[in-house]
């Protein structure tokens, strides 16, 4: 069940919108006319940054505001906080200056997307390991607008980009 709803989901329930698989670097993903079919949509992602970054995502095209609360930790230390601001901060991910093999994983599950009367809220879990000094986050954001979800852009915070072998796919879900 999806926290907050009393509809079960039920895996067959998942189904493909889209799919991104980077052959080379690119500065952003973007996954556009998302069908308003669908209860949930969900964004799972295994990807590697350019650069020292922060992924960071657009909803529209718009910087609304957002509440944030989130829990971290990254293999010694656990943290919590919140906050609010404009965009979306998908906190840190492996780079080129990290072993050629490490991707992070970024799942984000975006409820009631096509609903016009209410706040947009999502949350995503995402992390990497890096040999015991990794880092997993755990978010839940509100952002302060009730248009309907129709396109997601993906980028850096710093511009730093997406290297090849990075994958997003969008899932819509159905509810029971």
């Amino acid at each position: 069940m999806l926290a907050g709803n009393t509809a079960y989901v039920i895996p067959g329930d998942y189904e493909s919108i889209a799919t991104t698989n980077l052959s080379s670097s690119a500065s952003s993903i973007t996954f556009s006319s998302i069908p308003a079919t669908y209860e949930h949509l969900q964004v799972r992602a295994i990807m590697r940054l350019g650069g020292s970054d922060y992924l960071t995502t657009t909803f529209n095209s718009s910087t609304a505001v957002t509440a944030r609360h989130r829990l971290n930790a990254d293999g010694s230390t656990v943290s919590a906080g919140g906050g609010s601001g404009t965009g979306q901060d998908f906190g840190p991910y492996p780079t080129n200056s990290n072993a050629a093999n490490i991707f992070g994983v970024l799942i984000l599950d975006i409820f009631d997307y096509k609903n016009t009367n209410k706040y947009k809220t999502y949350r995503f879990f995402n992390g990497f390991e890096l040999n015991g000094s990794g880092q997993i986050y755990l978010q839940s954001t509100t952002a302060a607008t009730t248009n309907a979800i129709t396109s997601i852009e993906f980028a850096t915070y710093s511009g730093t980009g997406f290297v090849a072998n990075t994958h997003f796919a969008l899932y819509g879900i159905r509810s029971a």
